[in-house]
């Protein structure tokens, strides 16, 4: 079944605050919809301890309040099987199998994993008033001192997204033509922007979406596969948590599966929130002992937190962008320069030579530059190979679930404070990563195997566009 949503103009109140309508019956979102006069609302999590009358350990953790602030790219097109997924999408459900765990025998404990992203890091840096690499081992401490058994960083997860996108960048240039128009490729990294891809604009928009899986897809896979068959664990032996900037995380940890193999699978059980990570910190009263954070690969300890290339983002623009260049016209990129077109939000890159622009990329953040995308895209006068598309307006950095003051607007004051955290974390190439070609032979059969195919990419929804998607007004 098609799904045509319309966009509900009285409704809209600024980046990512919106409201949609649907030709289906509508479904209640299990998000609240606020405007710009209405504070953030949160709802109390009751502890498994609560709910079958007795006291717990984690009584007063689990009592921790979970912030419903709206995503980006659902609301009513939220199906009544995701709405009530998406309620387990919450601290209480990460604490109903820590409770688990101190109940029952050990043969049936299930295995806590959590992974963090690189985007997270910085947030907590900022509220502990610590380096980022001391808050990713007291945040790695107090994870594990609530009973997490392993804690991951996403780093790696994104390395593989990166590698994979810049090959079918240069395998799609060589493969575009009048005939077959696979380019300008879109990043498909953004669970938010994906949605609003297939579920509004459809057929004109979704064959340009890099097939690349996100990160998150990538860890999920690696956490239920790969490290499950290390540990000899089946998957659903696995509990594996992200802990993310922004909410439409949620939304794509119900739609993931890890494997072809496994059908139906989730890489990812939950998915929390920086912010709601930082409520249950501070509610715990815990004394923490700081920890090193884990590797899939190796055994070395308190390896240096380090990032890809991008400003608030996983950088997918700079590091396509210099393979492209050296893949395709043997050209070495060293610096980028990053030209801001009608917003900062906005900006372009280009690889020039004797006078003749060889590659032309661009990165967009935020819908209303998204949809001026789309607009030049539907009409033919689209001047881009590819475009980095973000749905929050100063990328992952600025998160709904990390970036906000307490009555729901843009703390601007912390996400300056993060953006200059988080340029100063080591920046290091995908393509220098020993522990990722590790990986590409002893789990994926090779760089370019049907296994590394199957495992790493995917495929995405593509229903008929509805007629007023594209002329929306943002």
């Amino acid at each position: 079944m098609s799904l045509c949503l319309r966009k509900s103009h009285a409704s809209l109140v600024g980046e990512g605050h919106t409201t949609w309508s649907s030709s289906l019956p509508q479904m209640e979102c299990s998000k609240k919809t606020k405007t710009e006069d209405e504070e953030d609302v949160s709802v109390d999590a009751p502890s498994l301890a609560q709910e079958n009358g007795e006291k717990g350990v984690f009584h007063k953790l689990a009592d921790a309040k979970i912030l419903l602030s709206d995503c980006l790219a659902c609301d009513s097109c939220v199906t009544a099987e995701e709405g009530a997924q998406l309620c387990q999408q919450n601290a209480k459900d990460f604490f109903r199998v820590l409770n688990f765990n101190k109940k029952c025998d050990t043969s049936k404990h299930k295995v806590l994993v959590v992974s963090v992203c690189p985007q997270s890091l910085p947030y907590f840096a900022a509220k502990l008033n610590l380096s980022v690499t001391d808050a990713s081992r007291r945040l790695c401490g107090f994870l594990k001192s609530l009973g997490v058994h392993y804690v991951f960083d996403m780093t790696i997860a994104t390395d593989f997204s990166i590698l994979e996108s810049q090959k079918e960048f240069v395998h799609r240039y060589h493969q575009h033509s009048d005939e077959q128009r696979v380019l300008p490729m879109l990043t498909s990294a953004c669970p938010g922007w994906v949605r609003y891809a297939e579920r509004v604009l459809g057929r004109p928009v979704t064959p340009h979406l890099c097939t690349t899986k996100s990160p998150q897809q990538v860890m999920g896979s690696l956490v239920k596969d790969y490290f499950a068959k290390r540990q000899n664990l089946p998957p659903e032996k696995i509990f594996h948590v992200v802990v993310a900037p922004c909410y439409d995380r949620k939304l794509e940890a119900l739609q993931e599966g890890f494997s072809t193999a496994l059908p139906g699978a989730r890489g990812t059980d939950c998915v929390l929130t920086s912010g709601e990570i930082a409520q249950i910190m501070e509610q715990s009263g815990l004394s923490v002992k700081d920890a090193a954070v884990d590797t899939l690969v190796g055994d070395v300890k308190d390896v240096a937190v380090r990032r890809q290339d991008g400003a608030g983002s996983d950088g997918h623009l700079a590091h396509v962008f210099r393979h492209a260049a050296k893949e395709l016209f043997n050209e070495h990129v060293e610096e980028i320069t990053y030209c801001s077109l009608r917003n900062k939000d906005f900006q372009e890159v280009t690889l020039e030579k004797n006078g003749e622009v060889l590659l032309r990329f661009a990165a967009a953040y935020g819908f209303r530059n998204v949809q001026n995308l789309v607009l030049k895209l539907r009409k033919g006068k689209f001047p881009y190979h590819f475009v980095e598309v973000l749905a929050c307006p100063g990328g992952c950095l600025n998160g709904r679930g990390q970036a906000q003051t307490k009555d729901g607007h843009m703390d601007k004051s912390l996400l300056r404070q993060m953006e200059g955290i988080y340029a100063d974390i080591p920046v290091q190439p995908p393509e220098s990563s020993a522990h990722v070609q590790e990986l590409y032979q002893e789990w994926l059969e090779g760089t370019d195997s049907l296994r590394a195919r199957e495992t790493l990419h995917t495929t995405f929804q593509s229903p008929e566009r509805c007629t007023t998607s594209l002329d929306m007004k943002w």
